[in-house]
């Protein structure tokens, strides 16, 4: 075996191309989570980690190795990933971004971990997260904020910006995320790389600390849609023993079609045919200048690829706010009931009694962003209000969803903006949760409706912060999305960019 590692940056290759040398054994599992776990530690300031396990890493890894060394080839083995700290663990604590967790320690592995752990992949540590997955720039962690790698002052979206952050930064080729309004998708787009919600129930939720359980879904965040297709192939998959949603479909090669269309490269016009829609309401007053520009000059590279632009309508998107925020935290609040001191988590050190425990645990435990949003929901589920407002939701989110039936009768595919702005400052919003509620306008209703999603790397704004272009499809067309996505990246560079400080 080479050593030509120890003058290659491995962080520069995406997982694919780093896949491929593994699998050539032109370099060992251990030597890249070597390289990876060394610049985990370089770029610790970045707050991405909350743990690492340096035994565990490397024992997976030569596990991995030994597989390579028998002659077994398969498209993930040997490559490191992290997980989103939403994702139960045996080997690594799982806090969600909370105290109330904090060095909580699962008897088991969340399925998305145990997949992807049987594809051969080696675990680097868990990854920081909006406490409890609640929060749209990652500053609610109970730990320490993430920070942009592209400008250290900035948020890196969230909830997922751990990961995303992660991702950006090369510390890790792949990273698991989670999506309840947006949470993969957003962090993508503030940080320059590729994320992709799946159809809700693609992805087990099953070891998921759960949010919002009507909206949680799993999904892949790395540099390229053929990356995500990789490990979103490895991902997915029916877990319908522990998990009843999880939706009852084959498990989908998703990377095949994009390697061959990759080989092949021939066609001028490989888009030709795909009709993408535009929402009116994505493109108005809301969105910024420079973020709307950048999504144009992206779409504009679609209509090069043979794409055809068409106008298409969702009329009840400025509902998709209180709709989600009347929804998500009743939900959290049923999820965030099991928190209570007596079985597990954090219990207050000093109480009088049971009531007084509960109280001082939960209050403890949890900060700002989940207790207010387990008191909204506690609101909206109480009587006299539930049919006023949790039932009245759930029928704007039925419509919400028609909506969407309605555009894709006259379109393949629906694009626009992902977040109207490009990263913010930290502690530009954190007096104001409305403002950062209104930085998920364009994806919650797509979470509302349970389509796939994603962002992609489309250009830079103000201050010279990334840009993401979302595409949304209909139930169970992932294959559409990274395959458009993947197309507009074989033309395109915006992937390829990596923030120049942390080289």
């Amino acid at each position: 075996m080479s050593n030509s590692f120890l003058n290659l940056d491995l962080h520069d290759l995406d997982m694919a191309a780093l896949a491929g040398k593994l699998a050539a054994r032109e370099v060992s599992s251990v030597e890249a989570t070597q390289h990876f776990l060394v610049r985990i530690g370089q770029h610790a300031g970045l707050g991405a980690f909350l743990s690492t396990n340096t035994d565990v890493s490397l024992a997976q890894a030569r596990a991995a190795d030994a597989r390579l060394a028998a002659g077994e080839r398969t498209p993930l083995l040997g490559v490191p990933l992290a997980h989103k700290d939403v994702f139960v663990t045996r080997d690594f604590p799982t806090t969600a971004g909370s105290k109330m967790l904090e060095n909580y320690r699962s008897p088991f592995d969340a399925t998305v971990v145990a997949k992807l752990g049987d594809a051969g992949m080696v675990t680097l540590g868990k990854l920081n997260c909006d406490e409890f997955a609640m929060g749209s720039g990652n500053e609610n962690s109970a730990y320490q904020p993430v920070l942009n790698p592209w400008d250290l002052s900035r948020v890196p979206g969230g909830s997922s910006g751990g990961s995303a952050a992660a991702v950006a930064a090369r510390l890790v080729p792949v990273a698991t995320g989670t999506d309840t309004g947006g949470s993969i998708r957003q962090p993508a787009s503030l940080t320059g790389i590729t994320g992709i919600k799946p159809t809700y129930g693609r992805c087990s939720r099953y070891g998921m600390v759960a949010f919002a359980s009507s909206l949680d879904q799993a999904g892949p965040m790395a540099r390229s849609a053929l990356d995500c297709a990789l490990l979103l192939s490895a991902m997915a998959g029916p877990d319908l023993d522990r998990d009843s949603t999880s939706l009852d479909l084959s498990v989908t090669d998703y990377a095949t079609d994009l390697i061959a269309a990759t080989a092949d490269g021939t066609c001028a016009t490989p888009l030709k045919g795909l009709r993408i829609g535009l929402p009116a309401q994505f493109f108005g007053a809301g969105c910024a200048p420079d973020v709307l520009a950048a999504v144009r000059s992206a779409l504009a590279e679609f209509e090069k690829l043979g794409a055809t632009l068409v106008d298409v309508s969702l009329p009840l998107t400025e509902l998709s706010i209180p709709v989600y925020y009347v929804i998500a935290p009743a939900e959290a609040s049923s999820n965030l009931s099991r928190f209570d001191g007596v079985r597990y988590g954090h219990r207050a050190a000093n109480y009088t009694d049971l009531s007084d425990m509960y109280k001082k645990s939960r209050s403890q435990g949890f900060g700002d962003e989940a207790t207010r949003r387990i008191m909204i929901g506690t609101y909206v589920l109480s009587h006299g209000y539930y049919d006023a407002y949790y039932l009245k939701a759930q029928k704007i989110r039925r419509l919400i969803a028609q909506d969407f039936q309605t555009a894709f009768a006259e379109c393949d595919v629906i694009a626009g903006p992902v977040s109207p702005t490009v990263a913010w400052k930290i502690g530009e919003k954190s007096d104001d949760p409305v403002a950062n509620y209104l930085a998920d306008i364009y994806t919650l209703s797509s979470s509302l409706a349970g389509l796939p999603g994603m962002s992609i790397p489309a250009g830079f704004g103000a201050g010279g912060m990334p840009v993401g272009l979302q595409l949304i499809g209909n139930y169970f067309k992932e294959a559409q999305l990274l395959g458009a996505a993947h197309q507009f990246q074989l033309a395109t560079d915006w992937h390829q960019k990596a923030p120049g400080a942390l080289a």
